[in-house]
């Protein structure tokens, strides 16, 4: 079975950090882009980072550009989401996935709460 679990969320201050990682199990996932995904109460899940199979191209939405660092580690078929700068509107649950990407391979996510 295939799974992408992500973990390292929790309660923040404004202005903290958290780093998240997403560790995939059941394939390989070290050949596709991945990307983290963010789902605020009420409100559509959105895009927020992905980056290629080799690491070499990075992208990221706006409101996280600058305070947000996407890596991974193919190596343990892992991958990472530095946060920093952290504010109270990142607060949502984080998930990670493919990019662009799968319905299959949705997992719980991780939540992450900043108080402000």
């Amino acid at each position: 079975q295939v799974r992408l679990v992500a973990s390292g969320g929790g309660l923040a201050q404004a202005g903290g950090s958290l780093r998240l990682s997403c560790a995939a199990s059941g394939r390989t996932f070290s050949t596709y882009t991945m990307g983290w995904f963010r789902q605020a109460p009420g409100k559509e899940r959105e895009f927020v980072a992905a980056i290629a199979w080799s690491g070499g191209f990075t992208d990221y939405a706006g409101s996280v550009k600058g305070r947000f660092i996407v890596s991974r580690d193919n190596a343990k078929n892992t991958v990472y989401l530095q946060m920093n700068s952290l504010k109270p509107e990142d607060t949502a649950v984080y998930y990670c996935n493919r990019h662009p990407p799968d319905p299959n391979y949705w997992g719980q996510g991780t939540q992450v709460t900043v108080s402000s």
